[in-house]
């Protein structure tokens, strides 16, 4: 089956719809990649699916009918049950929207290092620079100062800087 066998045109796309489908906890990967194999293999008008790390226990699908959901998952161990109606694109598009770390991130806020050699350390934001998504913190858990530089994808936000009271 070729790529273009499931391409929609843009009648399909303003009819489509979103279904969400209630899985059990956990397995909401496995019931995606599941569907997905036999939608393909069915020849089903599914023409998305998304297993979102925000909403445990829940699939969502799109497509055109509800019938081609229906057909897709019946049988499968996992799938608890097709909640009743649909959802549209907005409902979603908040999920979908990726927002960057560094944006989130202001001098003087406490920040946990989530990967490379500093994994697990604390440090206190000195520079953030937006461009280059990066930022330079100073390590609280080593006994002297010391600056390094890293992505702002590395880091976890801790505790936001106090503001500074003026007298």
């Amino acid at each position: 089956m070729g790529k273009d066998d499931f391409r929609m045109t843009e009648t399909e796309q303003r009819q489509s719809a979103i279904y969400p489908v209630k899985t059990t906890g956990g397995q909401e990967k496995t019931v995606a990649t599941f569907v997905a194999a036999r939608a393909a293999q069915k020849k089903k008008p599914i023409y998305s699916i998304l297993a979102l790390d925000t909403w445990k226990g829940y699939v969502l699908f799109e497509s055109l009918t509800s019938q081609a959901i229906d057909e897709s998952i019946q049988g499968f161990k996992h799938v608890r049950s097709k909640i009743p109606g649909m959802m549209q694109y907005k409902d979603i598009e908040k999920f979908l929207v990726t927002k960057s770390m560094v944006a989130e991130l202001s001098e003087g806020d406490t920040i946990e290092i989530v990967a490379g050699p500093f994994k697990g350390m604390r440090a206190k934001l000195t520079r953030v620079d937006q461009a280059k998504e990066e930022v330079t913190a100073v390590l609280l858990d080593t006994p002297f100062q010391m600056p390094i530089t890293l992505s702002s994808a590395y880091t976890k936000l801790v505790e936001r800087a106090k503001p500074q009271q003026s007298a």
